[in-house]
């Protein structure tokens, strides 16, 4: 099944991965599966967006004041 969400007027496509995804990251696949609106920043209320599964990927270097 495939995964949707509505949009709110001014959402933006970090704003719309951090809300799914829980971080900016995800940016790429939302724009790979919704190509026919990947040239809108700020997109309107109500527009339907496909949201595939993602996971970021996890780090294990990170810098002192984040271990």
């Amino acid at each position: 099944m495939i995964k949707t969400i509505k949009t709110v007027q001014g959402d933006m496509w970090d704003l719309i991965s951090y809300r799914v995804y829980g971080t900016e990251a995800g940016v790429a696949v939302l724009l790979e599966a919704n190509p026919e609106m990947g040239a809108q920043f700020v997109l309107p209320g109500g527009v339907t967006v496909i949201v595939p599964d993602y996971e970021a990927p996890k780090t294990t270097i990170l810098p002192p004041w984040r271990r």
